[in-house]
């Protein structure tokens, strides 16, 4: 019996590392990419899996190369992808979150359009693409297809990540129909859990910083969301 295969982008982040996990579990055989394979401290987690040296495939692909996740994806039935960055940006926010962000997902979406054989696209959005516009969230909103982020919103209140998730959306939205292609997209909050990368990651870093008694700088901003906590 021919074995499903599947590609995973940015799969030695906090998500990606564990769907490559369950995946390799359930009998996939994956093809992930990663941004340096030449490093064997950030690729040693991935290695180690059950069912790695069987069925698992390292992949080198840069979001900002065109093209550079064609190999990665070729021959895939199906493509999750994750890679994002996600991170405050220190000095310009469009190079170093909107562009690798919106331009990566084209670059994969792009590749995908190459590959007869790829069924479905997995796009790893964010709950940030739906959440914020301005509007009182109170526990009675029903955040549905309704309700989306707004890019000047975003702009206004300096909110880069949440901008580039939104950015994201819309020009994969346009991409996927104009192309035929058949993509769904998962819109999480906050994901935290064991690690299995040896980096910690922004999400338990806010974890780290709790405990620690300090906030991350995006916590001193969430009157401006507008957001009802109790």
């Amino acid at each position: 019996m021919q074995k499903t295969v599947v590609c995973v982008t940015g799969a030695l982040g906090f998500i990606a590392s564990w769907l490559v996990k369950f995946l390799l579990h359930r009998g996939y055989i994956v093809k992930a990419s990663v941004r340096d394979l030449n490093d064997p401290k950030k690729v040693a987690h991935l290695l180690a899996l059950d069912g790695a040296s069987e069925r698992l495939q390292l992949f080198k692909a840069n979001l900002l190369e065109e093209g550079s996740f064609d190999a990665a994806i070729d021959g895939c039935d199906g493509v999750f992808h994750i890679a994002s960055p996600f991170h405050d940006p220190r000095n310009d926010p469009q190079a170093e979150l909107i562009d690798p962000a919106v331009k990566g997902t084209l670059n994969v979406l792009k590749s995908c359009a190459k590959s007869p054989s790829v069924k479905r696209v997995i796009l790893t959005s964010s709950f940030a693409s739906v959440g914020f516009n301005g509007k009182p969230l109170t526990p009675d909103v029903m955040v549905d297809e309704t309700w989306w982020t707004l890019p000047d919103f975003c702009k206004e209140t300096k909110s880069w990540y949440i901008l580039a998730k939104t950015l994201v959306e819309d020009e994969a939205w346009k991409f996927v129909k104009e192309n035929d292609i058949d993509m769904v997209a998962i819109n999480p909050a906050m994901v935290i859990g064991p690690l299995l990368q040896p980096t910690l990651n922004t999400g338990g870093a806010v974890i780290l910083n709790l405990i620690n008694g300090f906030c991350l700088n995006r916590c001193r901003n969430i009157s401006k969301f507008n957001i009802s906590l109790g």
